[in-house]
């Protein structure tokens, strides 16, 4: 069959765009047409496994998109078509490698989920076994139920069958086009710069592996969620001593000698310091409490410290760079590190304690055979002396968990339900973890008991005494009712979202008044994209400023709760009255420092000249708190993190004059209701009046000027829907005058 002339197309279905097939109609080829070639010019030609579907009209060929942007194909384009037939006898045919490059088709959708590259080598046979691939190929791969990938064929090998058929001993010859078979090896590299989280062994030869990548396995150790973390750790404290000692001596290397880990409380830095000590092949590590080195006899405390190092010194003596690893962890060690100088009184044993710790860690008789681990919370109290590189140089944050990391938390936890079959199949674990938002590993252990506790609660009666279901080790299930009780109930993250705040702020919800509302919801929407982007610098800070009583703070509320961040805390004046200056200042700080513990962050700052102490007459402000807004507004989080800030005011021009405006991404502004039909529309919205009420109304404020806040409109329904029915609308109407929300140019009565 020779060429024909047909025209390119959209594919019918979005189910057979994911076919990867060229669609044609039945009547246009033969039925034993599986390829076709496609010629868009003298030297473009592109082969297509092709697919029948009764949708598609004769003379038309039907492309999804990813094979039209390869193919440089426009809809309506004149193409040239005809059956392509691959030559059995050809190495070409059986294609035994195929490398391709991954990454989300739409780049705004991105997830940190890990895709498994075995699984998908297995899904990617059974979709698209028996179709011509050509190099440079563009496809789309839909995985289960995550999110789309777009494919791109890096490169194909295919069997040389000349040579096997001479008994050679054959290797696979790079070729520009093949058919993938059933058994096809199928491998996946991550596209560069791309957020996609490939895992498995199908992983294509460019992926790079860590220094040292130990196969532990996190479920028996029982830490979840800080695979990365401990990887690093590794690298930097451990891979050197794994060499001969004979190599570190060639190399003039000194082993690091300290580690610190902190980060907020329950996230579980002791139970991976007790870890790390159980993993090495070295002495039994010694843990040691903060406080139990001190001691109220003068010397004593720094006696103690120097018994934890005797053993270790001893053995260096003996053993010299043979000498085992130990292990000294502290637990706590802000108790006994702080600064110096900065404990009240004239003993100076804090100090003292501290000068010890540093010489014996890296003194002149320095030990190479010491590894000491700090714990603490308090990373900002520690004696800076005690950070430097060749003391506690490995300084390493152990955050809140993300998705993955609860997900891996809460497996550990409910492990021994799941192994006794007490745990109920509706339990979906990464449902909860989704649900569990900024929650600490500790909190999750909470959550787990707790909604063990519910569960065993159901089967006590509790009448004048307390009893136990008699069959209550059969039927103890604990089901997902439970974990949402306890969600609900029992257990708060600790950095968690203002929930309440944001919903007492939101009590009337939003009434969408007219344009200016939607442009400011919309513009919301596109800093809260630009604040979660992957490209973007990680810190947008919005104002938004307008008369007062106009609906800033619950627009603000709105535009947080929109942003769906897992961290949102609110800065509000209130909680603030009777602060000193300072005191203030170091509130509005720990809001930012907690913030920026979190992946995604939003502060929402309300009422910004209220917490300045901005007063008109005088006028008088707190340049403290100015300053210390002002840096923070332009602090950028740490990185990998993202903070987006929404600030309320009243008072553009006052923020101007203190050169506040500067510091902001964008100002939105926040109109009062100047429009009649504007006002009409939130009377409609408010169920106060009657439709005759309304069309009174309107035939009343026509022709007249409208300037009222949204704040002060709702207290005036509130109001009338105090008043009998006869009498609404004119008390209305006469109370809106007074309040100066509609001109009295001429009465309106």
């Amino acid at each position: 069959m020779s060429g024909m002339r047909m025209k390119a197309s959209r594919c019918p279905t979005d189910e057979l765009s994911l076919t990867n097939c060229a669609v044609v109609n039945k009547d246009d080829f033969p039925d034993d047409v599986k390829h076709i070639e496609v010629s868009t010019g003298a030297s473009q030609h592109y082969v297509f496994t092709v697919r029948f579907h009764p949708d598609v009209p004769r003379g038309t060929v039907g492309f999804s998109l990813p094979q039209r942007k390869w193919a440089t194909l426009s809809l309506s384009q004149d193409i040239e078509v005809k059956p392509h037939h691959f030559d059995p006898t050809s190495s070409s045919e059986c294609l035994c490698t195929i490398v391709l490059e991954a990454d989300f088709l739409q780049k705004k959708t991105t997830t940190l989920e890990p895709y498994d590259t075995d699984q998908m080598a297995k899904e990617f046979l059974l979709q698209f076994s028996g179709q011509a691939f050509t190099v440079g190929q563009q496809l789309a791969f839909s995985f289960l139920d995550k999110k789309l990938l777009g494919l791109v064929v890096k490169s194909l090998e295919a069997a040389d069958l000349n040579a096997i058929k001479a008994g050679q001993d054959a290797k696979p010859k790079k070729t520009k086009m093949g058919r993938c078979l059933g058994d096809t090896i199928v491998q996946f590299e991550k596209a560069e710069n791309s957020s996609l989280n490939l895992v498995g062994k199908s992983k294509g030869k460019v992926s790079r592996q860590s220094v040292i990548n130990p196969d532990w396995d996190f479920q028996k150790m029982g830490i979840g969620g800080l695979d990365n973390e401990f990887s690093a750790i590794f690298r930097r404290a451990f891979a050197s001593r794994v060499f001969p000692p004979e190599v570190v001596e060639q190399l003039g290397c000194k082993h690091v000698k300290g580690i610190l880990l902190y980060g907020p409380p329950g996230t579980g830095k002791t139970l991976m310091a007790h870890q790390i000590g159980t993993m090495l092949n070295a002495r039994e590590p010694k843990i040691v409490n903060g406080p139990q080195i001190l001691d109220k006899y003068v010397g004593e405390s720094e006696a103690n410290i120097r018994h934890l190092f005797a053993e270790a010194e001893e053995e260096e003596k003996r053993l010299g760079p043979n000498s085992g690893l130990h292990i000294i962890i502290f637990d706590e060690i802000d108790a006994i590190c702080k600064s110096r100088g900065s404990v009240a009184g004239n003993t100076g044993v804090h100090d003292t304690v501290v000068n010890q710790l540093l010489a014996k860690i890296d003194g002149v008789e320095q030990l190479n055979n010491i590894l000491v681990i700090g714990m603490t919370n308090r990373r900002d109290m520690i004696d800076e002396a005690l950070l430097r590189p060749g003391r506690l140089e490995v300084q390493m944050e152990i955050g809140l968990p993300n998705e993955n990391g609860r997900f891996q938390i809460l497996t550990i936890h409910t492990s021994r339900m799941k192994e006794y079959k007490k745990i109920s199949p509706d339990v979906d674990i990464k449902e909860l973890a989704v649900l569990t938002k900024n929650f600490s590993g500790a909190e999750l252990e909470g959550l787990v008991r707790a909604a063990q506790s519910t569960a065993m609660n159901r089967l006590i009666k509790a009448a004048n005494k307390v009893e136990v279901d008699p069959e209550a080790m059969e039927k103890l299930l604990v089901d997902r009712s439970d974990f949402v009780h306890a969600l609900q109930y029992d257990i708060k993250p600790a950095f968690g979202t203002s929930a309440e705040v944001l919903d007492h702020f939101l009590t009337r919800g939003i009434i969408n008044w007219g344009t200016p509302v939607t442009s400011i919801l919309q513009d919301g929407m596109l800093f809260i994209q630009q604040a979660s982007s992957m490209d973007t610098s990680g810190l947008v800070s919005v104002l938004l400023e307008g008369p007062p009583n106009s609906g800033k703070t619950a627009l603000a509320a709105q535009l947080a709760k929109n942003s769906d961040f897992p961290f949102v805390k609110v800065c509000s004046p209130e909680e603030m009255v009777g602060f000193t200056e300072s005191a203030k200042c170091l509130h509005i700080r720990k809001v930012f420092d907690d913030a920026y513990r979190s992946q995604l962050s939003c502060i929402l700052v309300d009422n910004i000249e209220r917490l300045l102490d901005y007063g008109p007459i005088g006028p008088r402000y707190s340049n403290l708190t100015l300053q210390a807004l002002l840096v923070l507004l332009k602090k950028e989080p740490p990185r990998g993190r993202k903070l987006l800030i929404l600030c309320t005011s009243s008072r553009r021009q006052v923020l101007e004059d203190m050169e506040m405006l500067s510091a902001f991404t964008a100002v939105l502004h926040v109109p009062n209701i100047s429009e009649p039909e504007h006002l009409l529309a939130v009377l409609e919205e408010s169920d106060v009046f009657s439709k005759k009420d309304l069309s009174s109304i309107s035939r009343k404020i026509h022709g007249h000027r409208v300037f009222i806040g949204m704040k002060k409109l709702l207290a005036l329904t509130d109001m009338a829907r105090q008043i009998e029915a006869h009498n609404r609308v004119v008390k209305f109407l006469t109370k809106l005058e007074e309040e100066g929300g509609i001109d009295t140019g001429t009465s309106i009565q």
